[in-house]
Parts: structure tokens; sequence; C-alpha cells
């Protein structure tokens, strides 16, 4: 686990950072005593398309809260004028210097369609998706980049879902996006090494998010009252605390470079930075899918608690 002030006097970004695994990570990384700037769409003011409560200027209070020192930024990441401004807020704030930067930009809920065939969605609604899950990351980056590289040991965390590239389904649009945030992960651990930074990428598992709780119909309470027959995979999910505690013992490690240009998920993390999620337990998503989904096991007949 990741101690207190082990990034005292570091300076973060985090993109996407008003919820789920944004909002977490930030959050951590202030644990970790770091200066956070929270960014995001939706304010107290002005919510966005997600149609969500949560808020930058919650995730900037939670980040005091955990000992760091949260900014709340309001950025739309479609538009480059809105990260030129958090660029101008970091030069003003934070000297114009980024330790870690996480890129986890994504505004699809309301335009995946998972339920038709691509070629029966609504190609506006697709195109959006892609737009807003992959090319804002690229508009992070390309302004935030200079930030990281003048400032040697910075890394770089493209936060996107699952390890690897094969297709299970959701759909062209999010497999899309999903598979090049990972190629872009790839793609920094081979460019930034020139500059002495890392990137890579990270990925949870099934995701208890605050979105995915409230589809449920459940609390972090009373979460386990979802588990059952139907969705019995839920008694393996996780919350973004998880990944996120991950995130900030990979970004206090001094030895990072070693994994520059991985996808690394929240099972493999967990056990290699001794990180446990918030009841102590750790979920390993992606043994349950290795041998209980891929081997067309009955899921209701297996016992979970072996999963985390």
């Amino acid at each position: 686990m990741t101690g207190a002030g082990a990034l005292a006097g570091k300076v973060a970004v985090v993109t996407g950072a008003t919820r789920g695994c944004g909002r977490a990570i930030a959050v951590e990384l202030g644990r970790a005593g770091a200066t956070v700037f929270a960014a995001g769409r939706t304010t107290r003011e002005h919510a966005s398309p997600m149609a969500r409560p949560e808020t930058i200027e919650g995730t900037a209070e939670l980040v005091d809260e955990a000992g760091g020192r949260g900014i709340p930024v309001r950025c739309d990441f479609s538009e480059v004028t809105d990260v030129d401004g958090l660029v101008a807020r970091v030069e003003a704030e934070a000297g114009g210097r980024i330790d870690v930067l996480v890129d986890d930009v994504w505004g699809g809920d309301p335009y995946v369609d998972f339920d038709n065939p691509y070629w029966e969605s609504a190609l506006d609604s697709a195109l959006t998706v892609v737009r807003g899950g992959l090319e804002t990351h690229l508009i992070a980056l390309h302004r935030l980049l200079p930030l990281v590289v003048g400032n040697p040991g910075g890394l770089v965390v493209e936060v996107t879902d699952g390890e690897d590239d094969a297709y299970l389904g959701a759909g062209i649009p999010y497999y899309l996006v999903k598979c090049g945030v990972r190629a872009i992960g790839r793609a920094l651990g081979a460019e930034l090494a020139a500059h002495d930074c890392t990137g890579l990428s990270v990925t949870p598992g099934f995701l208890r998010s605050e979105a995915m709780l409230d589809l449920f119909g459940v609390t972090e309470e009373n979460w386990r009252d979802a588990v059952t027959d139907e969705r019995p995979e839920f008694a393996v999910s996780e919350t973004p605390a998880y990944l996120a505690r991950c995130v900030a013992a990979l970004a206090a490690d001094p030895e990072v470079r070693r994994l520059a240009g991985r996808t690394l998920a929240s099972w493999t993390l967990a056990p290699m930075y001794d990180v446990t999620d918030v009841d102590g337990s750790r979920p390993d998503f992606g043994r349950y899918f290795l041998e209980v989904h891929q081997a067309g096991l009955d899921p209701t007949t297996v016992d979970m608690s072996v999963y985390r």
C-alpha cells in the first residue's frame, strides 16, 4: 500500500475526475500527498450529458479530506481551448510541472448502443462515442504532455476497459475506443522512454462505480443485495478505489519504468503492490473470467468467494 506522504510535493492532473475511477484515483493520489488538478465537465452549476450528480468540486473536496490539495478545473476535453485553459492553470498554480498525468476521459454512456448491431445503430451516436472516448485523449495528451516530458521521472497513465484486445461484445465503437486507449498506452511507453518518463495503461475489473450502483439499485453499503442468479458475477465486482490505490502505488514506485507500455489490470497490480479494496478483499475478475466465463461454467454453481 502507498504510504501517506509518498507523493508529497508531486503535481498530478486527472482527466475525467468527476466520478468513477477518475474521482477515486484523484483521491488516492491526494491521500499520498499530491496536489491534484481534478478536471472534468460537471460542476455544481453545469451538468454534462452524463446527467450524473457528481461534480469536480466534490472530487477536489474529497482530495482535500484525504490529505492532499484538490484543485477543480472545469474542462471539456473535446474543446482544445478548454484544455489550454487547464494548462494555464497548471502553469500558474503549480509551476507548469506535471509529475503524474492520469487520462481517464469518458463521456460515452448516453451514446453507447449495447443492444443493436453496429449497422443498425445511430451513426451520430457511434461517432460521438469515438470522439468523446478517444479523440479527447489525443487532445489532452497533445496539450498536457509537454508539462510531463520536461520533468524526468514523470508518469502517464491511460485508463481503459480490458487488459487485451479480445472482442467481448459491447459494439464496435466502444471496442474501438478501449483498444485505442490501450494502443496509446503502448505508444507512450515507447515515446516517453526517451524523456526518462513512463507511459502505460490500466484497467479495472467489474467496476462498482456510482452509475453501476444506481443501475443495480443498491448502494455501496448493501451492494451484495444485487448479486443474483441473473448477475452472479457482481459478486466479484470492485470499487473504484481498488484500481485507484494501484495507480497511487505505480506513481510512488521508483522503478515504474519496468512496466512501460503495458496494460495492467487491478487484479495484476493489487498483489504486486499489496493493495486491497476498501473491504480488505482482493477481487480477481481476470481469474474469474478465465476460469468461469471462458470455461463455460454455470456461475451460479461456483463459489465466488475464491475470486475475492
